[in-house]
């Protein structure tokens, strides 16, 4: 049974509370993400929210939010994450259930890795279970 370190990316982009809503749009550009971690400030690599390119424009930009706002302010803190043990197949129900693309892969608080839809389905892991979970997740985005 393959495992999410087989599959994962390991050592993501991050950013931290310092940085702003503009900074984190200009990473997300730079790196060709749309989803990156924001990790305490202390360097331990501390997971405490998600900021997605969908929370930029919603919780952001659309909501009349300045560039030089805090990214507190659009960040995702109710996280679903992994463990590098979890399972490709667990992943790829966790995702369909939460109705998410990336989990963040974690060891303890500190974050470690990124495992997205994509690294399932590319790989040809479980492609079954992954087209599922990114056919579900694309129904209720369309909806």
């Amino acid at each position: 049974m393959k495992t999410i370190k087989e599959v994962m990316t390991a050592g993501p982009v991050t950013v931290t509370l310092k940085d702003n809503i503009y900074e984190v749009a200009v990473k997300m550009r730079d790196n060709g993400t749309g989803f990156i971690p924001v990790v305490d400030s202390e360097g331990s690599d501390q997971l405490i929210g998600v900021v997605t390119d969908r929370d930029l424009v919603i919780r952001g930009y659309a909501a009349k939010h300045s560039g030089s706002t805090a990214i507190e302010t659009v960040m995702s803190k109710e996280l679903r994450t992994v463990t590098e043990d979890t399972s490709v197949d667990e992943a790829a129900e966790i995702m369909a259930a939460g109705q998410v693309r990336r989990l963040p892969v974690v060891s303890g608080k500190k974050l470690i890795g990124i495992v997205s839809i994509g690294d399932l389905a590319v790989r040809n892991i479980f492609a079954d279970e992954a087209g599922e979970a990114l056919s579900s997740i694309s129904q209720q985005t369309l909806h």
